[in-house]
C-alpha cells in the first residue's frame, strides 16, 4: 500500500515528465475546432488533475472509477440521489453528525424514508429492510464518535439479498487500512479532508464505485449538479497520499500508547477504541482491518471534567474534524454532533462528556505529557484526588525519559565550559 500511495497510474499526458503531477488551473480549454470537442471542455465536467486523483483512489480501492466532490457531504449527497421517491434507506444509529442531518433533513424533503439501526450485530438490519422498497444501506465502521464496528461483509450480504446498495463511509481509516469495496461494498465514501490531504487545508470527499454501471450514474450526478472538487484542492489531495502511510502509522501507533494510558486512568469511566482487545468489536475490526486507527473517543462521567481536558490540552487543537498531521480534541456533542438533537443522541448512546482525540504525528511523549497535566487539572476541576498512572513508552516511562534527556543536556553543556 505505501508503494501503490506514491506510484500513481499515470493516466494524463505531460510532454515534460515531470514527478509532481501537473496542475491545471483552468476552467476551459482550447478545443479542436469550432465542430470538434477534445478530452477536456469545462472543468466541472472533467479536469486532468482531478482525473489523475480519481485514477490514483480507484486504484488504491479496486475501483471501476472513483470521484473527487468537493466535500464528503457533496459525496454522500450524490450517493442518495441514487435513491428515489418513495424508496426507503438504512443506516446506523451511531454516525457522524452532517449525514444524520442529510437522512433526517433532506431525505423526507425528497420522499426518501430512513431508519436507523445498530450495526454492531446483523439482526437489526435484517428486520429494518422493506422487501422491494429498501434500496441504499449507509455504514461507518469503526463509527463516528463511538467508534464502534460492524461486520461489513455480514451487512453487506444481508442488503444485497434485498436488492439494496451498500455505501460505506471509510474516512476514519481510509484505504490505507481497510478497503470495504474488498469486503463487498458497492460504494465507500472517503474524506479528502481527513487523512487523504493529511493536513488541514483541503475540503473535499472521495467516492469509489465497484460497478462501473453504477460509476456512470454517480458521474451524470457529479456533473449535472456541479459538485466535482477543484483542480487545486485535487493536486493537494494527491501531494497528501505520497506521505499518508507515514501519517497513518505513526498516528496509529501514538493512539495505541494513548488509548491503553487512558484506559488506567481513574478519571477514565470507558475508552473506545478498537485497537484495544477489551473493545467490543476488536476481533471482527481486526479481522477486516489492519490497524486500530488513530481515532478515539473516551467518557469522563463530568462534562466539566471533559471540558477541561479540551480546553488545558496545549498541543490538541479543538476542531471539528479529524485525520490531520496535528492532533486534535473535541466534544462531539457541543461540535460535529450538535445537528443530532439532545434527546436522540441520549437515545443513540452518545454522552454530553464524550471527549474525541484524532491522533497526529507529534512525538508521543509530549501528547502523553500534555494530556497527563490536562487530565491532572480536570481531576483538580472536579475535586478528585486519585494516583495517576505513568506513561510507558519504548521500554521507559516518561519520568525516565524526562531524566535521559536532562542528563544528555547536562553532557552537552558540560562540553561547553571552557577547558
Amino acid at each position: 500500500m505505501a508503494t501503490r500511495l506514491v506510484h500513481a497510474p499515470k493516466v494524463t499526458s505531460d510532454p515534460y515528465g515531470a514527478v509532481s503531477p501537473p496542475l491545471y488551473q483552468t476552467a476551459t480549454f482550447e478545443q479542436v475546432s469550432a465542430v470538434e470537442c477534445g478530452r477536456y471542455d469545462y472543468s466541472r465536467s472533467g479536469n486532468p488533475t482531478r482525473t489523475q486523483l480519481e485514477a490514483h483512489i480507484a486504484h488504491l480501492e479496486g475501483a471501476a472509477r472513483s470521484f473527487a466532490f468537493g466535500s464528503g457531504m457533496a459525496a454522500l449527497s450524490a450517493v442518495l440521489r441514487l435513491v428515489r421517491n418513495g424508496e426507503h434507506v438504512v443506516a446506523g444509529d451511531d454516525i457522524y453528525g452532517g449525514t444524520s442531518r442529510l437522512l433526517t433533513r433532506v431525505a423526507p424533503d425528497l420522499g426518501i424514508s430512513v431508519t436507523n439501526v445498530s450495526t454492531t450485530e446483523t439482526e437489526p438490519l435484517r428486520q429494518a429492510i422493506i422487501p422491494g422498497k429498501t434500496k441504499l444501506v449507509m455504514l461507518e465502521s469503526p463509527t463516528n464518535p463511538r467508534m464502534q464496528i460492524c461486520d461489513i461483509a455480514a451487512l453487506t450480504a444481508i442488503a444485497h439479498e434485498a436488492g439494496a446498495l451498500v455505501v460505506v463511509d471509510n474516512s476514519i481509516l481510509a484505504p490505507t487500512f481497510q478497503q470495504p469495496l474488498v469486503l463487498g461494498a458497492d460504494i465507500v465514501m472517503t474524506s479528502a479532508t481527513k487523512f487523504i490531504a493529511g493536513h488541514s487545508d483541503v475540503t473535499g470527499g472521495l467516492l469509489s464505485v465497484r460497478d462501473p454501471e453504477l460509476a456512470e450514474r454517480v458521474y451524470f450526478y457529479q456533473n449535472a449538479e456541479g459538485s466535482g472538487l477543484g483542480p487545486f484542492d485535487c493536486w493537494l489531495a494527491m501531494r497528501g497520499l505520497k506521505t499518508m502511510a507515514l501519517r497513518m502509522e505513526r498516528q496509529a501507533a501514538s493512539a495505541a500508547l494513548i488509548a491503553r494510558w487512558l484506559q488506567a486512568h481513574p478519571l477514565v469511566r470507558k475508552v473506545n477504541y478498537p485497537g484495544l482487545p477489551s473493545h467490543p468489536g476488536h476481533a471482527v475490526h481486526a479481522a477486516q482491518s489492519s490497524s486500530g486507527g488513530s481515532l478515539l473517543s473516551f467518557e469522563t462521567g463530568s462534562i466539566e471534567a471533559s471540558r477541561t481536558v479540551a480546553e488545558q490540552a496545549q498541543l490538541f487543537k479543538i476542531t471539528v474534524s479529524f485525520g490531520s498531521v496535528s492532533s486534535l480534541i473535541s466534544l462531539p456533542c457541543y461540535m460535529s454532533h450538535a445537528s443530532i438533537p439532545a434527546a436522540l443522541r441520549v437515545q443513540r448512546g452518545l454522552p454530553d462528556d464524550l471527549v474525541r482525540i484524532s491522533v497526529g504525528i507529534e512525538d508521543p511523549a509530549d501528547l502523553l505529557a500534555d494530556l497527563d497535566q490536562a487530565m491532572r487539572k480536570a481531576m483538580d476541576a472536579i475535586g478528585m484526588t486519585a494516583a495517576v498512572p505513568g506513561f510507558q513508552l519504548d521500554g521507559f516511562t516518561g519520568s525516565q525519559r524526562e531524566r535521559q534527556l536532562l542528563d544528555r543536556i547536562a553532557q552537552l553543556e558540560a562540553q561547553l565550559q571552557p577547558t
